[in-house]
C-alpha cells in the first residue's frame, strides 16, 4: 500500500483543477467543473482515512486528464458568449 499524498501534492492537484475548469469557454461549463473541483476537495479535506484519501487523489488525478481534453474541445467549438458573461462598467453621472 502506498503512502497517502502530500498536502503540496494534493493543493497543487486543486489549482491545477481548478485552472483547468476556468479555461472552458462556454460559461455553463466552467462553472459547473469550478464548483465541482471545489466539492471534491472539500471532500478530500475531510477525509481522514489514508487509503480513502489515496483513492479520492488518484481519482482525481484521473479526472483532471478528462477535464484537460474536454476544455480543449470546448475552446475548439465553444459558442457566443453570454450577457450573464459581458459584464461591462456603467457611466453613472459621477463619472463623467
Amino acid at each position: 500500500m502506498s503512502n497517502p499524498p502530500s498536502r503540496r501534492a494534493i493543493l497543487s492537484l486543486y489549482h491545477s483543477t481548478l485552472r483547468t475548469s476556468k479555461s472552458f469557454s462556454s460559461y455553463n461549463f466552467r462553472n459547473y467543473f469550478i464548483r465541482r473541483a471545489k466539492d471534491t476537495f472539500r471532500a478530500i479535506k475531510s477525509e481522514s482515512d489514508p487509503a480513502r484519501i489515496q483513492n479520492l487523489y488518484s481519482e482525481a488525478t484521473r479526472e483532471l486528464a478528462v477535464l484537460r481534453r474536454s476544455a480543449i474541445v470546448n475552446q475548439l467549438y465553444g459558442g457566443w458568449k453570454l450577457a450573464i458573461e459581458d459584464q461591462k462598467t456603467e457611466m453613472t453621472r459621477a463619472d463623467t
